[in-house]
């Protein structure tokens, strides 16, 4: 494990953090030495900055341009010979680990540990004459909550890829950190549990307005996001990926836990005034972070500093400068059902093959970008060229082998080529209201066995939920009297076209242990052109770039990085690994 701590030199953060309404203030630094942070309020506040700053985000910055979705039946990266391709090649291995999270989050449990261990408890008898002096004892004294929820999210972002992990909880030196064993991930979760519990009633529910005299920062986490992380946890820890082999007394207790956690951070969002955004592509936009719209539904979130390199990673490839990119699949497509609620494959549904986009779900074009249309905004001809041939199809080198470009958390007004070129915030949402409703719908449907029956205090089943998420997007409620087979592939294709793209694909389907079903047959939409006509032609597995294989049930589960394992006296690999 890296378990590095460093409090001397200079600290200049490049991340900004946001709950979507403004950024956290921060400044560079310079740290004397140890007694020298603990006397001055600033100084202090940087440590926690630095645990803000690992928090995870996806916008290509880990594999070269190529995001986890590419790594699921989501995308496929129009690049061959990326790393992603580990993930599904074969040639994924302890010594080839794509250890990113490993190394960021142990980092960032590292500078919770100290600051939890020597920076608590801190009066700064400099500063009691200074104006400001009560506000920032407020905001200091809410430090050690934010630092323990932290904490307790880098542990989740362990847990949910490797399992049971060290438990490490005090400030260790590297020759310490590296010997302690793993524990069960049931120890991890009850961790996690446990921590925001204690956690949830001590920290600052609203820092708009939480400090008199000084600047808000409502970046940092709030009781909200504690209460979304547990529900989250709670989820995972129920999932089959965490319960198998427990007895069926058990995953009851579970899924009514999970189930109680995400009606609790519900009844909460109710009672501050929080909905669903009534825009769900506003969510995803440059300018979330200051929409008043979307900061309804958007619990906690991480923006990333201006850029356009997400966009020069996904715009189509005809742009100059263009990627091609993360390219969304007619597995995720297809799933999403007709305006009148019914999937494509219902002879009913009214889908017509020769336009198959016509009078479908309408987080498809806010998700999707199809043939015919004008995107990005500097698109230099009339609409994108998929169809075989075409400039923007997979004729050209590295133009979309799927038949579709990524238009959701994609800028389409960024310029990346030529004068002027422009940049934007790019905001990843951690926690929002509508993936809540439905962690919440999973939990209950599982617990009270049904789509439909709300037990014990619970005021929402499995389907009020779901079609809570569904009437934002237009779409008519579930059918009832669904069986429980039927209902649950129901719930699951929500999930997907709900979250596509916001990270959760690649571990629903591994804590479902569902890869199979899911990972191993990639469809694309083949376009062909004969004049001024279009066919569509669904495909699966036309070529190297989409064929994927699952080498067995240990891929779960990610490797440990074998050198983790070689340097500590304590630390074992994964089974299967």
């Amino acid at each position: 494990m890296r378990l590095k701590y460093i409090i001397s030199g200079a600290a200049l953060l490049s991340l900004c953090f946001s709950s979507c309404s403004d950024q956290m203030d921060k400044k560079e630094i310079k740290i004397n030495d140890d007694e020298y942070v603990k006397r001055d309020f600033e100084s202090v506040g940087k440590i926690t900055s630095k645990i803000y700053q690992n928090l995870d985000y996806d916008f290509g910055q880990m594999y070269g341009g190529a995001s986890l979705c590419s790594a699921t039946d989501e995308a496929v990266y129009s690049h061959e010979g990326n790393t992603i391709e580990r993930y599904y090649n074969g040639s994924w291995s302890p010594t080839t680990t794509n250890n990113y999270t490993w190394i960021k989050a142990w980092e960032a449990i590292g500078y919770c540990n100290l600051f939890l261990a020597d920076y608590t408890g801190l009066t700064f008898p400099d500063h009691k004459l200074e104006k400001n002096y009560p506000d920032n004892m407020v905001k200091y004294e809410n430090y050690q909550w934010e630092v323990r929820f932290m904490r307790a999210y880098n542990y989740f972002l362990l847990v949910r890829m490797y399992g049971g992990v060290p438990l490490i909880t005090d400030y260790l030196n590297a020759e310490e950190s590296n010997n302690q064993p793993r524990v069960s991930a049931d120890e991890i979760f009850d961790f996690i549990d446990s921590e925001c519990d204690a956690i949830k009633d001590e920290i600052i529910q609203n820092y708009s307005g939480a400090y008199n005299s000084l600047e808000n920062e409502p970046g940092r986490v709030n009781n909200l996001g504690v209460l979304a992380l547990r529900a989250r946890a709670a989820l995972y820890h129920a999932s089959p990926l965490f319960s198998d082999g427990k007895s069926d007394t058990e995953k009851k207790a579970l899924w009514k836990h999970a189930a109680e956690c995400g009606k609790a951070c519900i009844d909460e969002c109710k009672k501050r005034g929080m909905t669903l955004s009534k825009d769900y592509s506003s969510l995803f936009s440059n300018s979330n972070w200051n929409d008043q719209d979307a900061n309804k539904e958007i619990i906690f979130a991480v923006r990333s500093g201006e850029s356009n390199s997400f966009e020069k990673y996904n715009y189509p490839k005809s742009m100059l400068n263009a990627g091609g990119g993360n390219c969304p699949t007619e597995n995720l497509v297809s799933s999403y059902e007709m305006t009148n609620g019914l999937p494509i494959t219902d002879a009913l549904s009214g889908y017509d093959p020769k336009n198959p986009y016509k009078d479908r779900d309408a987080r498809l074009a806010a998700t999707v970008a199809v043939c015919g249309e004008k995107w990005p905004t500097q698109l230099e001809h009339d609409g994108l060229e998929i169809w075989l041939g075409g400039s923007d199809s997979r004729s050209v080198q590295y133009g979309t082998p799927t038949g579709y470009y990524l238009k959701k958390y994609v800028c389409g007004e960024n310029k990346i080529s030529g004068t002027g070129q422009t940049n934007s915030k790019h905001t990843w949402v951690l926690f929002r209201l509508g993936q809540v409703y439905l962690d919440y719908a999973e939990a209950i449907f599982n617990y009270s066995g049904n789509g439909y029956d709300t037990p014990d205090n619970f005021n929402l089943s499995a389907a009020d939920a779901i079609n809570i998420v569904r009437k934002r997007a237009g779409q008519p409620d579930l059918p009832t009297g669904l069986n429980t087979a039927d209902f649950e592939k129901r719930y699951e294709n929500e999930r997907f076209v709900e979250l596509a793209f916001e990270g959760h694909r690649i571990y629903d389907v591994r804590r479902w242990k569902k890869a199979p079903q899911y990972f191993t047959d990639i469809k694309v939409m083949e376009i062909t052109k004969n004049g001024d006509e279009l066919t569509y032609t669904p495909v699966t597995n036309p070529n190297y770039i989409t064929k994927r294989t699952w080498a067995g049930d240990h891929q779960y589960l990610w490797p440990i990085p074998q050198s983790e394992v070689l340097k500590s006296g304590a630390l074992t690999q994964n089974p299967g690994w």
